[in-house]
Order: structure tokens, then sequence, then C-alpha cells
């Protein structure tokens, strides 16, 4: 198909979903994940036979991982330990470039500091530890930690940042790039400084590049075509993120991956060139990342599950990367508590029945159910508008706070 015939068809079909809020303006319905449903298909399957593993290539290379897991680049979730533990399970860990790790030679007393603050007083102290600049030679040493662990080193770094701090995280022997923002997009324009151009930095970096975040078809899509081998869907979901309330931005969730994935689908049209789309924020529970991937993931980025961890460092709190922005905080600090090991919040063993532990056997179990025997096969999965799947025989549940409840 033409790529004017195909953009025609896509405009066409958003046209058909738009719903009329005022004489001037017209708006599109959108879903979360507690909005929607899987519909189990007439075929199930034994687990056993499930293939949940996640991989992509980068010229010539293929990184490949049993788990089709990033954890998000908090300063609560990850540190070098913790990424070492990530990936001995098969996951991947993102660590924040700019953050605890590379401000403090020794971050325990910050990060202690930080778990002890009335919520009243967090954002504000918090401010004030993160006025510390950036030590490059800690992004060096960090990314070396990692390393040293004989696992996968991936990081973040904003936009504004990537080039001033990239070659210190190569000289550490970093794997794998996540250039990271609440909204980073291709078109980035500034009459005061010289933007980042991604086209070019991502064609001329010698290991693959994640960017995100976005929530748009045209947002994806304009990412895809950097040459990125990932983009991260989703603006403000996440369980520590305010951005939607200070400044009124996002799509939730469901519908921010389906269209992603749309994009995906015009992006090998146009190239050839596969670029995955992984959902990040908005998931607590087995359930909501078996969503994710019905909907049109490749893989998930959380963050609030994996720092109730007993290994992740935030003592079990967390929160966003700008959530101790000096001038415009768009995030807060929560309390995740402490559900278990990474081990069991990973893959199990649960002792809890609420979701929240064995979380991709949680998928493991969904796709067997549904009778899809790996991920590309899921992401084609019916799903269905559930707005009562909460709480639909859940009463007692509901009342005694267990369960579906909690």
């Amino acid at each position: 198909m033409a790529h004017d015939e195909y953009r025609l068809l896509v405009e066409e079909a958003a046209r058909s979903m738009e719903i009329e809020i005022g004489r001037g303006k017209t708006a599109r319905r959108a879903y979360g994940f507690d909005d929607i449903a899987i519909v189990p298909s007439r075929r199930t399957r034994d687990p056993r036979d499930v293939d949940i593993h996640w991989e992509f290539s980068f010229r010539g290379n293929t990184y490949s991982f049993a788990l089709p897991v990033l954890a998000s680049a908090m300063d609560g979730v990850v540190d070098p330990a913790f990424a070492v533990t990530m990936g001995k399970l098969g996951g991947l860990a993102v660590l924040n470039l700019e953050g605890i790790q590379t401000r403090y030679e020794d971050p325990a007393p910050q990060l202690d500091a930080i778990a002890s603050f009335s919520k009243e007083e967090a954002t504000a102290r918090m401010q004030e530890i993160y006025r510390e600049p950036v030590k490059p030679e800690l992004i060096t040493e960090r990314v070396k930690q990692i390393k040293d662990g004989g696992v996968l080193a991936a990081a973040s770094l904003t936009p504004q940042n990537v080039e001033r701090y990239i070659e210190y995280a190569l000289a550490g022997g970093l794997d794998i790039l996540v250039i990271q923002g609440t909204v980073v997009s291709a078109e980035h324009v500034s009459s005061y400084d010289k933007p980042l151009d991604l086209n070019a930095f991502v064609r001329d970096l010698d290991i693959p590049c994640i960017i995100g975040g976005c929530c748009s078809y045209q947002g994806a899509l304009h990412l895809m075509r950097t040459g990125a081998v990932g983009v991260l869907v989703g603006v403000g979901p996440g369980h520590a993120c305010t951005s939607r309330r200070v400044l009124g931005i996002g799509v939730p969730q469901a519908t921010a991956i389906a269209d992603a994935a749309a994009a995906r689908l015009r992006h090998i049209d146009e190239t050839g060139q596969y670029c995955h789309v992984i959902a990040d924020g908005g998931m607590r529970t087995g359930g909501d990342v078996a969503k994710a991937i019905a909907c049109g993931a490749d893989a998930v980025m959380i963050g609030s599950p994996l720092a109730a961890a007993e290994e992740a460092p935030g003592r079990g709190y967390h929160w966003g990367m700008a959530t101790f922005h000096p001038d415009l905080p768009r995030g807060t600090r929560v309390y995740a508590g402490r559900k278990g090991t990474l081990e069991q919040i990973l893959v199990g063993p649960a002792h809890e029945n609420d979701g929240m532990l064995n979380l991709f056997g949680a998928l493991r179990t969904s796709m067997a159910t549904c009778g899809y025997e790996n991920l590309k096969s899921f992401q084609k999965a019916e799903v269905m508008i559930a707005p009562a799947l909460q709480t639909e025989g859940k009463v007692l549940q509901q009342a005694q706070g267990v369960g579906m409840g909690k």
C-alpha cells in the first residue's frame, strides 16, 4: 500500500472515533488498562510451552532477554547492584545517569534522608539534594560497576544532556542508551539553544538507542524514524508522575500503546525495520502487563512494582525523574512498600493474591489461557471494553479490602 493511501486510511479511522465535546472541538475516546479486558480464544495452551523472551537486533548483533521487562530509570528503583540482579534474572534495568548515583560518591545517606522526609516536606527537600551537580567521573564508574557484574549495562540521559555525558557512559562500557524525558520529540524547536539532532545522534551512535516518552501515533512514528531500536510509550501514567495534573497532558495507556503499534506498522512499511514498542508506566499487576502486550507492546518498563523489591535502593519509596525539578516539579515521592525479593516480584513464587507478585508468571499464564505461544502472537489477542472488569462480582473483596479490593 502506498504511504499516502495508508496515511489517509489512518486519518479516516481516527476521524470515525471522534466525539464532539463542543461546537468548536472534537476529541477521541481513549482507554486505560482498567477499561479493557483480554478475551480468551478457542484454544488454550500449556504455560510451559509459552515463550515470553524478548529480543532486538542492532547492526548484526542480537540482544536477548528472558523477560520482556525494563526497570525504570528511577533513583528509588535502580542502582548498579539492582541492575546486576535484574540482569541475571533475565530483565534489563536502566540506570539514571543524572540522578543520585552520579551526584554523590556515597548515595546511601541521601537515600536514607529521602525516605525519612514527611510528605509535606519531601519535594522541597529533594530539590535541595538534587542541586548537587552530576559528576562525569561517577557516570563512568557506575556503568562500569554494572558491567563488572556480568550483565548488559543500560542507562538513561535526557535529550538536553546526552551529548554532554555520553562519552563518559561509553567509557564505562555502556551497552544500551535510553534517551528519556516526559515527552521527547524528533522535532524540538528552540530560539535559544541548538536542539539535539536526534536523527544524526542515533545514526552516529555505535550502540542501540531507545527513546521516549511519547503517547501518539505521530509522536511514536517520528521517534521510530530516528533509527531507534525502541520507543517508550507513556506520558504521565506512572504511579509517581504528576504530569497529567501539572501540565494537563497525556493519553491513557491502552490507547497510547495501540496507536504506537499502528505507527510501528507504518514504519515497517516505510523502511522494512521493526522498531519495538515499550509500554512505560501505569502497570501495577501481572494483568496490566498482559494487557500492555495484548495492546501491541513488545516489552514493558515498570517502576513502582520494582521499587517494592527488597533489593531496590529507595527504602520502599520511589519518585520520578521530574519530581525534583527546580522550577516545576512533575512528580511525587510515593511509598511502594516492601513486597518481596526482586525474583519473587518478577517470576515468583507469589505469596499474595493481588497480582503484584510473579508478574511474568502471570503474563505466561495469561498467554497460555488465551492460547498464544509468544509475544508477537499475543499482540493479536482480542480485547474488549470492560469497565466493570474490576468490580463485577467483587463486592465482598471490595468491602473487605482483600484480593482485587486492595
